[in-house]
């Protein structure tokens, strides 16, 4: 197997070295040489193709433990993975397969198979696919929309980070489910982009307007379900206009994975008592089991064009620290991913 530095037998790797202070720099992370190791009975070896960059991993660098244990200094960056069996001592895995894992920011993966998944390769989806739509992202997306929001026809659905990878797939499940749906991005060309391509009623640009104003034009009849992606002043804008009733489904905080200080809460706590607001959290890990529920309904949205995603790939495993900080300065374009190697034929 060679490797995209053209040794078969070595592996570069970027390692945490020392704990962010906000934004993530280079310098929190070492650029490391090492030869792939030998297999053991029941291993694998994983070309790595695509690399996941998602606003957890932030979250993961932290000397805390979150959903998943703390990431120690001086291991391999945690990070989602698509990539082919290179080599196997493992007859559930054959030479040439295409799995999904934990393989980290790192050219190749050796170990054991815990937590890796084969998947198949599915007429006129990419296997970028697997890392969005197809992925933890459009699953993240599905459960949020369907399984906590419980989505109605003729709700409003508001999603904030609504060009993002999750967001963007949200708001179409939404619509798909007969929501009016109203996106909060951050730029015109997004706005746009939501409104024109994915089929989202209405979208706001916080960078430009007032939320709290936006949000009482574009959601005339209260909020029925909003799915949080961001926190802060956005989540209390939105409480404001809550319906009796209303849903939360809690995604994720990106507005807060670099503070250097204790996040305030929203402004409106109040209106969850109030309006007997439904506010829940939830990590996609928890939904596993159901994965087949939800690409089951995802692959034909795709196949009949109802859902649509893009994809930002920023090439080259080096790049990983710096395209990482894209996603919380908004500048992606979709979900994000780092290439580092070839697609299979």
């Amino acid at each position: 197997m060679a490797t995209p530095a053209g040794r078969a037998d070595v592996n570069h790797a970027w390692r945490l070295v020392s704990r962010p202070q906000g934004r993530v720099k280079e310098s929190d992370f070492e650029w490391t040489e090492a030869r792939v190791p030998e297999l053991g009975e029941g291993q694998i070896l994983v070309r790595v193709v695509y690399l996941s960059l998602d606003p957890a991993q932030r979250m993961w660098m932290e000397p805390v433990d979150s959903y998943m244990p703390m990431l120690p200094l001086g291991s391999v960056m945690r990070g989602g993975t698509v990539g082919v069996v290179a080599a196997s001592r493992n007859a559930a895995y054959a030479v040439g397969d295409i799995v999904q894992g934990l393989g980290g920011w790192q050219e190749c993966y050796a170990g054991d198979t815990t937590g890796w998944t084969r998947l198949a390769r599915i007429p006129g989806v990419p296997l970028t696919a697997f890392l969005a739509a197809m992925g933890h992202i459009g699953f993240t997306a599905y459960f949020g929309v369907m399984d906590i929001g419980q989505p109605k026809p003729g709700e409003t659905l508001v999603v904030s980070a609504a060009a993002g990878a999750v967001g963007s797939i949200a708001g179409q499940i939404g619509k798909i489910a007969g929501c009016r749906v109203v996106g909060i991005a951050g730029s015109e060309e997004k706005c746009n982009w939501i409104t024109r391509d994915l089929g989202f009623d209405a979208a706001i640009n916080y960078k430009k307007e007032n939320v709290r104003d936006a949000l009482k034009r574009e959601c005339p009849k209260g909020i029925d379900i909003y799915y949080e992606n961001v926190g802060g002043e956005i989540l209390s804008a939105v409480l404001e206009r809550a319906n009796i009733g209303a849903r939360v489904a809690v995604c994720g905080l990106i507005s807060q994975y670099n503070a250097t200080g204790p996040a305030p809460g929203p402004l409106n706590f109040g209106n969850i008592l109030l309006k007997r607001v439904r506010v829940q959290g939830f990590i996609v890990r928890d939904y596993v089991p159901r994965f087949p529920e939800a690409a089951a309904k995802i692959v034909p949205w795709l196949a009949e064009g109802k859902l649509k995603f893009r994809v930002d790939v920023t090439e080259g495993l080096r790049s990983a620290p710096t395209a990482l900080n894209k996603l919380f300065d908004g500048t992606n374009a979709g979900k994000l991913l780092v290439k580092l190697s070839d697609e299979p034929a």
